[in-house]
C-alpha cells in the first residue's frame, strides 16, 4: 500500500500537515478577531443609539415648560394661586394616568405596603 506513494507526494504531503499546523492558530486568532471586532461594532452602534436617546431627553429637560408639565403629571404639583382636584373614582380615566406606574403589589408575595396596613387597622378600628 505504501509502496505507491512516491517520495515527491510523501514530502509534499509532509509539507502540506506542517503549513496547515502553522497556519491553523493564527487564522483561529483572526477569526476570533474579527468576531470580537463585528461584536463591538454591534455594541457601540447600540451605545451611540442610547447617547442620543438621552441626548433628546436632556434637551427636553432644559425646557422649562416641560419641567413644569412633568411635576405636574408627576408629582402632582400645582402654581401658587391653582388648585388641583383628585378624583378617587376608577370609572373615568384622566390624562394624568397615562404615565406608567410601576406596580405596588405583588413586588413581594406577601407583603403589602405600609400605608395599606395602615388604613386597614384604621377602618377596623373605626368598626369596632
Amino acid at each position: 500500500m505504501f509502496k505507491s506513494l512516491s517520495g515527491r507526494s510523501l514530502a509534499f504531503a509532509t509539507v502540506l500537515l506542517v503549513l496547515a499546523i502553522t497556519l491553523a492558530p493564527p487564522l483561529h486568532s483572526y477569526f476570533a478577531q474579527r468576531a470580537q471586532i463585528d461584536a463591538y461594532k454591534v455594541q457601540l452602534a447600540q451605545s451611540a443609539a442610547t447617547l442620543h436617546e438621552a441626548e433628546k431627553e436632556l434637551t427636553l429637560w432644559t425646557d422649562p415648560t416641560y419641567v413644569a408639565s412633568q411635576a405636574r403629571i408627576r408629582l402632582h404639583y400645582v402654581f401658587p394661586g391653582e388648585r388641583e382636584y383628585v378624583v378617587l373614582s376608577n370609572s373615568q380615566t384622566s390624562a394624568a394616568q397615562t404615565v406608567p406606574v410601576a406596580p405596588i403589589e405583588g413586588v413581594a408575595p406577601g407583603v403589602t405596603p405600609w400605608y395599606s396596613r395602615l388604613i386597614s387597622t384604621i377602618e377596623s378600628a373605626h368598626q369596632n
